[in-house]
C-alpha cells in the first residue's frame, strides 16, 4: 500500500546573521547588549532565523525566487543552526508536490515575498501543518513583532533587503555570505559577480543533469537484474557458477549510483520518479480501471443543496463556504477557493437534520471526488476528520445517506492521490475508539456490500473492485474476503458476482491466507460455474489459488 511507510519531518533552523555578520555587526548584534533591543522577559536577540522545512529527501523553502528545494544542507548558509524533527508524515510525495503547486501558484508567489511579514517561516509553518500537524516555534514566526521595536524593524528590513536578490537575480543569491562594506559596486565589479552567478548556476543545471541520467540508467539496470534473476531461477542450480558471475555482475550499478546519489536526489530526480510511479499506477489502471459513477452532475447536485437550504438561518461563515462551493464545483474553480473551515461545513451539513441537506451534501461530495484536485482537498480534513468520522457511522445513517457516502468513497478511486488517502494507515481517535482512513474505507465497503438493498449493494460490489486492485495489508484482505463470501452465499446478480468474484481473485492473489479461507468457509466458487463467461474466467483464477 502506497501509505504503509512513512517520512521523517524536519526543521532546518539558520541564523541570517552567521553569513552576513560584517554587513549587520554595528546595527543588530551590537543591539544585543541594549535593553531595546531585548525581548520583554528579558531574552536577547539570538539570531535572524531562516527555516525551511526536510522531508523527502529535500529540503524545501520560500524566499524571493519562491518556493525553490535542494539536498539538505547544501544552501550557502551552511550547516543549520539547529535541526527540529517535527514528527512523521504519510503524505505520499505527488500528493505533496501538488501542494507545493497550488502554493506557489497563490499564496506563495516570489511577488508575494517579504523578509519580514511573509517569509520563509511562515512557509514552513504551513507546510509542517500540512505533513504533520506541527507548528514553526512561536518565538521564531513572532520574532519581528516581539523582539524588535518597529523603529529596529525598519532598520533590519533595510539592511537585509539589500542581500535579497533583485529581479533577474539567480534564486541561490539569496544567500550569498560574505558582506561588501562598499553599497554602490561598480559596472566592472557587476558584471564579473553576473558572470560568476551565471557560470555556477550552470554548473549545477549540469550536475543535476548528471545525476538525473545517473538514476535512470541506475532504474534501467535494476529491471535488467530482476530478468537476469528470473532468468537464473529458470536455469535451476545446475549453472551454479553462472548464477554467481550474473549475480557479482548485478550489483555492480546499484554501488555506483549509490556513490553517485549519497547528496541526495536532485529536483529533476524527485519529480521524474513521481511521474514514473503516476505512470505506472495508469498502467494499472488500464488493466484493472477503477469503477466510479460518472453520472453525476455537480451543477445540478449544487443546486439540490441550495434548494434545501432555502429558508435554512446560515451564519456569515457558513454562506461563504456555500459560496466556495458554488464556485468549486459550479464555476470549476481550483481547491483553493476553499476556505479552511469549508470541510468543517460540510461535515455540519452531512449530519444536518434535514435528510434533503444530508442528500445533497453528500451529492456534491461524490461530484467533487472526480475531480483531479480533490486530494488537496481531502488533507484539510486532517485534524477534524470531518468526512470519515461521518462515514464511519454509516450503520446509523438514513440508507440515502448510506448511498451518498459509499458512492463518494467509490469515486475517489478515480484519482491515484485521492484513492491513497483513502488508504492512510495513520490513526486518530474519535469517540473513544482508534481509527484510521484504511479502517473507514473497510467498514463502509463491508456494510455496503452485504446491505440487502440492492442500489447500496451495487455501489459496495465497486468499491470493493477498487480496494482489491490496490496494495493492502493481510487483515484488510481477510476482513474483505469474509464480506466477499457472505455476498456469494446470497447468489447475487450476474454484476455483483462478477465484480466479487474479481476483487476475491485479486485478493487470493495478494494474501496467502485468503484462499484457505475460501476453501474452509465456502461457498465454493465453482459452485456459480456457467453464470457467464466473464465470471467463469474470475473463477479459474479464484480456483488456481485455492489448489
Amino acid at each position: 500500500m502506497a501509505s504503509d511507510t512513512s517520512t521523517v519531518v524536519e526543521l532546518y533552523i539558520y541564523d541570517l546573521t552567521h553569513g552576513v555578520a560584517s554587513l549587520l555587526a554595528p546595527t543588530i548584534i551590537d543591539f544585543k547588549s541594549r535593553e531595546e533591543c531585548s525581548a520583554p522577559d528579558g531574552r536577547d536577540v539570538e539570531g535572524i532565523w531562516h527555516t525551511a522545512i526536510v522531508a523527502y529527501d529535500r529540503e524545501f523553502f520560500y524566499g524571493a525566487n519562491g518556493i525553490t528545494s535542494c539536498t539538505p544542507g547544501t544552501t550557502q548558509l551552511g550547516p543549520p543552526h539547529r535541526v527540529q524533527r517535527l514528527g512523521e508524515t504519510f503524505v505520499p510525495f505527488a500528493v505533496f508536490v501538488e501542494y507545493l503547486q497550488g502554493l506557489a501558484g497563490s499564496t506563495y508567489l516570489p511577488s508575494q515575498y517579504n523578509l519580514l511579514e511573509h517569509n520563509c517561516n511562515h512557509f514552513s509553518d504551513e507546510v509542517a501543518e500540512f505533513l504533520c500537524d506541527a507548528r514553526v516555534p512561536k518565538d521564531i514566526l513572532q520574532q519581528p513583532e516581539e523582539l524588535l521595536a518597529p523603529q529596529q524593524r525598519d532598520v533590519l528590513h533595510a539592511l537585509l533587503a539589500d542581500l535579497l536578490p533583485r529581479s533577474g537575480d539567480a534564486p541561490q543569491s539569496l544567500y550569498s555570505s560574505g558582506a561588501r562594506a562598499a553599497r554602490q559596486d561598480s559596472p566592472d565589479y557587476l558584471t564579473l559577480n553576473s558572470q560568476i552567478e551565471q557560470a555556477r548556476i550552470q554548473s549545477q543545471e549540469l550536475e543535476q543533469r548528471r545525476s538525473t541520467l545517473a538514476e535512470k540508467l541506475a532504474r534501467k539496470e535494476r529491471k535488467k537484474q530482476k530478468k537476469r534473476k528470473k532468468q537464473i531461477r529458470e536455469r535451476g542450480e545446475a549453472d551454479g557458477e553462472e548464477i554467481d558471475s550474473d549475480m557479482a555482475e548485478a550489483v555492480e550499478v546499484p554501488l555506483a549510483h549509490e556513490e553517485l546519489s549519497r547528496a541526495g536526489p536532485s529536483s529533476e530526480a524527485l519529480e521524474l520518479e513521481a511521474d514514473e510511479r503516476r505512470q505506472e499506477e495508469q498502467r494499472k489502471r488500464e488493466r484493472e480501471p477503477p469503477i466510479v459513477f460518472r453520472d453525476i452532475d455537480p451543477i445540478a447536485e449544487f443546486e439540490k443543496l441550495a434548494d434545501a437550504l432555502e429558508g435554512v438561518e446560515m451564519s456569515a461563515e457558513e454562506r461563504q463556504s456555500l459560496d466556495e462551493l458554488q464556485q468549486y464545483l459550479v464555476q470549476g474553480e481550483g481547491s483553493w477557493v476553499l476556505g479552511d473551515d469549508f470541510l468543517e461545513f460540510m461535515g455540519g451539513l452531512l449530519g444536518a437534520e434535514r435528510e434533503a441537506v444530508r442528500a445533497a451534501a453528500g451529492g456534491c461530495l461524490a461530484a467533487a471526488a472526480l475531480r483531479d484536485d480533490v486530494a488537496l482537498l481531502l488533507h484539510q480534513d486532517r485534524r477534524q476528520h470531518a468526512l470519515l468520522q461521518h462515514a464511519h457511522r454509516i450503520d446509523a445513517l438514513s440508507l440515502p445517506d448510506q448511498r451518498a457516502i459509499a458512492t463518494f468513497l467509490c469515486n475517489l478511486f478515480e484519482h491515484v492521490s485521492s484513492s491513497e488517502w483513502l488508504l492512510y494507515i495513520s490513526e486518530w481517535e474519535a469517540g473513544g475508539q482508534q481509527l484510521s482512513n484504511i479502517r473507514v474505507t473497510t467498514k463502509v465497503c463491508v456494510h455496503a456490500v452485504l446491505s440487502e438493498d440492492a442500489a447500496l449493494r451495487a455501489v459496495g460490489t465497486a468499491l470493493m473492485h477498487n480496494i482489491s486492485t490496490k496494495e493492502v495489508f493481510d487483515e484488510v484482505c481477510v476482513e474483505l474476503a469474509m464480506a466477499l463470501l457472505q455476498v456469494l452465499s446470497c447468489a447475487p446478480a450476474e454484476e455483483d458476482l462478477y465484480r466479487a468474484c474479481g476483487a476475491l481473485a485479486r485478493l487470493a492473489a495478494r494474501c496467502a491466507d485468503v484462499p484457505p479461507l475460501v476453501a474452509l468457509v465456502g461457498p465454493h466458487p465453482a459452485a456459480f460455474r456457467g453464470t457467464s463467461p466473464r465470471v467463469d474466467e474470475q473463477i479459474d483464477l479464484i480456483v488456481k489459488y485455492i489448489k
